[in-house]
Parts: structure tokens; C-alpha cells; sequence
């Protein structure tokens, strides 16, 4: 009997496109909303061109905690760098990351994130820093799931974005983090190609001639664009220039963004990740330094948008193990 069972299980699974996904008012309501929007002929059918679905990045497509995890990247960017810059010994955040005070850190948020990304990622071209995110990538882990970070993306969105895309949704990053961070993996793990992902940058400088003799991107240490907060709908409106159909968050950051989504004409779907599962993940919300969500969830309990239970409604969290 075994052989029939497994190709029953697999039936099953291909017949359905969220199996992560417990059977509950939020899958109900992405496939109800996906079904409204693309069936021909229906009063709320958009058309393929128009179906922009966004999601933040930390803490919406993959973990955040105990720090967002560029931020894990920069202290160690930081550690390698710190013998030629001494003064950081003595400057918050940077002598946080030095000696390791991880809640001071954590407290700094993105903001202190950006500060250490200005300082740590510049001086290097676009190509060389696309090499140190990926060597760093495919070796560090996680210290609490001893796993390395890409393998720490929430299966249940990795089941959404797919279903979207076959469903002609194009799906979008739009994300506080690092958008060169995120483009060095976002393709491998979300299947989300660089020029679909958005987030804050640091300036760069054009040389015709770089160190190997040939035209170069050298990043410079100041910010350029903070894609967080109230910059999320400049983002969104500067990069893909149509407002979303579809917005997925998980913390005040992400306010503006879906506020920006919700306020559109026609039928629009608007929903939090709510991060409510210590044992296979993490509990937090109003209090937390890292994905605090306040503001955000009394607005959304406001609207009536969806609010995703982590331990109630994901089946599964990461893509092996619970």
C-alpha cells in the first residue's frame, strides 16, 4: 500500500499550490481574491499587465530575528575592516558590533544598519561586494537554527510567490534592506530577478577604468535612498510606476506600503505576517526592536486586512524540518 499512498500525497499536493498553508480563512482568502481578479469576463478581473504583488523582505519573505540578517553580514564586514578604522572602537554602532553587544545592535534598527552598511560596504566595486554577500552566504548560519540564512525562507511564501507568478502576477521585493544585498540571492531563492527588487541604496561612482582595466561601480559611503517606511510607496512608485494590487508585510515598516496598496481603486489584498511562533520561529510584535509590529497591526485590525497567524495558519515554516 505504500506506492499508492505517496502518489495520492503527491495528487494532492499538486492540486493544491499552498500545502505549507494550514486549510483556513487566509488561504481561503488569497485563493478567493486571486480567483476574483483573474477570471475573465468577472466585474473585478485585472488584467496581466496590472497584477503587481509586493512583499517585504525581513521578517515577510524569510526570518529576522535576533538581528535582520544583513545586519549579521555587516558585523562581520566590520570585524574584517576594523584594523584599518580604529575610530570605530569608540563610535556607535560600530563599537556595539565590536564587542559584540547584539541588544544595543538590535536597538540601532535599520537605521543603525544602514549607517554600518555605508561604512563597511563602500570603497569596493558592485562586482566584488556581489561576491563577498554570496562567499559569506553560503557559509554563515543562523546561531540559534545552526542553518545558513537563504535556507531560513518561510516555505508558505515561497508557495505564495509561485502561485502568483502562475497566476501572471509579477512579484516584487520591496524592502528596507540592502537592494544590493537582497539581488545576490533573490533570484536563487524567490525566484524574484534583480530588477524586481527594491531597496535602500548607497551611492555609487562611475570609473572608466577600474583596478582590472576596465569600466567599474565603485560604492560610496553615504546613503542614497532609504526604502523603508513612508519611502516604500516612493519606491514602489519610482521603480514600477503602477500602485500594487497585492501587499504583504509583517511590521511598521511596511505601514505605507500597504496603506499605499489598500487605497487603490478597485479590489486590492492587503496582509500582515504575524510572527506568533516561538518554538519554530519567533513570538514578537509591539515590543520587539527588530519587525516591530504596533501601529501596523491596530491599523489592520481597523481595515479588516488579513492578519496571517504564523502558529495557526503555516502548515510549515522553513522549506526542511518544522
Amino acid at each position: 500500500m505504500a506506492a499508492p499512498l505517496v502518489a495520492a500525497a503527491a495528487v494532492a499536493s499538486a492540486a493544491d499550490p499552498l500545502p505549507s498553508w494550514n486549510d483556513g480563512a487566509p488561504k481561503k482568502a488569497i485563493f478567493e481574491f486571486v480567483r476574483r481578479v483573474t477570471r475573465e469576463g468577472s466585474a473585478d478581473y485585472i488584467a496581466p499587465r496590472e497584477r503587481i504583488a509586493v512583499f517585504d523582505n525581513d521578517g515577510t519573505l524569510w526570518a529576522e530575528q535576533p538581528i535582520y540578517f544583513q545586519f549579521a553580514f555587516a558585523i562581520d564586514r566590520v570585524k574584517t575592516l576594523s584594523s584599518v578604522h580604529p575610530e570605530w572602537r569608540t563610535t556607535a554602532p560600530f563599537k556595539d558590533v565590536l564587542t559584540g553587544d547584539i541588544k544595543a545592535l538590535a536597538a540601532s534598527g535599520k537605521q543603525g544598519l544602514l549607517q554600518v552598511m555605508a561604512a563597511s560596504h563602500s570603497g569596493i566595486t558592485t562586482e566584488d561586494f556581489n561576491t563577498i554577500v554570496g562567499s559569506w552566504l553560503a557559509t554563515a548560519k543562523h546561531p540559534r537554527f545552526q542553518r545558513r540564512y537563504t535556507e531560513l525562507a518561510y516555505q508558505p511564501m515561497l508557495e505564495l510567490l509561485d502561485y502568483l507568478r502562475s497566476q501572471d502576477f509579477k512579484t516584487f521585493i520591496v524592502s528596507g534592506g540592502g537592494v544590493e544585498f537582497m539581488r545576490v540571492f533573490a533570484e536563487q531563492v524567490y525566484g524574484i530577478p534583480p530588477e524586481q527588487v527594491i531597496g535602500s541604496s548607497a551611492a555609487t561612482k562611475f570609473v572608466p577604468v577600474g583596478t582590472d582595466g576596465k569600466p567599474a561601480l565603485i560604492k560610496e559611503p553615504h546613503v542614497e535612498f532609504i526604502d523603508d517606511g513612508i519611502g516604500k510607496p516612493s519606491g514602489i512608485n519610482r521603480f514600477i510606476g503602477r500602485r500594487p494590487l497585492l501587499a504583504f508585510g509583517n511590521s511598521d515598516g511596511d505601514l505605507p506600503m500597504l496603506q499605499w496598496t489598500a487605497g487603490g481603486a478597485g479590489p486590492r489584498f492587503v496582509a500582515l505576517i504575524h510572527h506568533t511562533d516561538a518554538d519554530r520561529e519567533f513570538a514578537y510584535d509591539r515590543q520587539s526592536a527588530v519587525g516591530k509590529l504596533d501601529k501596523a497591526l491596530d491599523e489592520a485590525q481597523r481595515q479588516q486586512w488579513l492578519i496571517i497567524d504564523m502558529k495557526r495558519d503555516w502548515l510549515r515554516v522553513f522549506s526542511a524540518g518544522k
